[in-house]
């Protein structure tokens, strides 16, 4: 993690900028118009240790989306997109993702529009996926008739269902490993 300036921070203040944004995802969760004193108050950390590391409110709520998919980035990565099988990479980034998707339900919920390097990480895992779809076709996974775009955003939307519970807000009770199984089935030969 940096600053803003670009400068590495210690660790002690990576630390301290972790603990808040978890804390905050946490009571922003239960309670989105929660101040910056009672997420202060929620990271045991003082006032103004959270205002000198954001200088608003709307600052940390950033911060947090671009950690968030920062750490959807890094499992879709640790599925091994470009050399495992796809049907292997395909169950394995779902999982992943799911147990990131959990972690960050606030955070990957914003609808204002990210900045420049949230774009960016957004743009390179959809580049992943839809490499894999592609691999996934020229394997015989996914017919050849079917558009591939159609396919991720049929995905996508398997995967925000399955992880935020759809009409309940419930998230699922059960394993990734089970939910992923659950989706990549569902994707790959429907419900019918």
């Amino acid at each position: 993690m940096s600053t803003t300036t670009g400068r590495k921070l210690r660790a002690d203040a990576e630390r301290s900028i972790r603990t808040i944004m978890e804390a905050a995802e946490r009571l922003l969760s239960q309670n989105p118009a929660a101040t910056m004193e009672q997420i202060a108050q929620a990271a045991g950390v003082a006032r103004a240790t959270i205002h000198r590391r954001f200088a608003s409110r709307e600052e940390l709520i950033d911060t947090m989306t671009a950690a968030a998919w920062t750490d959807i980035a890094q499992a879709v990565e640790a599925s091994r997109p470009a050399t495992a099988p796809p049907l292997v990479v395909l169950h394995q980034a779902t999982a992943n993702v799911l147990q990131i998707k959990s972690g960050w339900r606030f955070a990957l919920a914003q609808t204002t529009p990210p900045g420049a390097a949230v774009q960016q990480t957004f743009a390179e895992v959809i580049a992943v996926c839809d490499a894999l779809f592609a691999r996934a076709r020229e394997d015989g996974l996914i017919r050849q008739d079917v558009d591939l775009v159609w396919v991720r955003r049929v995905y996508l939307a398997l995967l925000g269902e399955a992880a935020h519970g759809g009409i309940t807000g419930e998230a699922p009770a059960e394993h990734p490993d089970t939910v992923a199984a659950r989706v990549v089935e569902t994707l790959l030969h429907g419900v019918g």
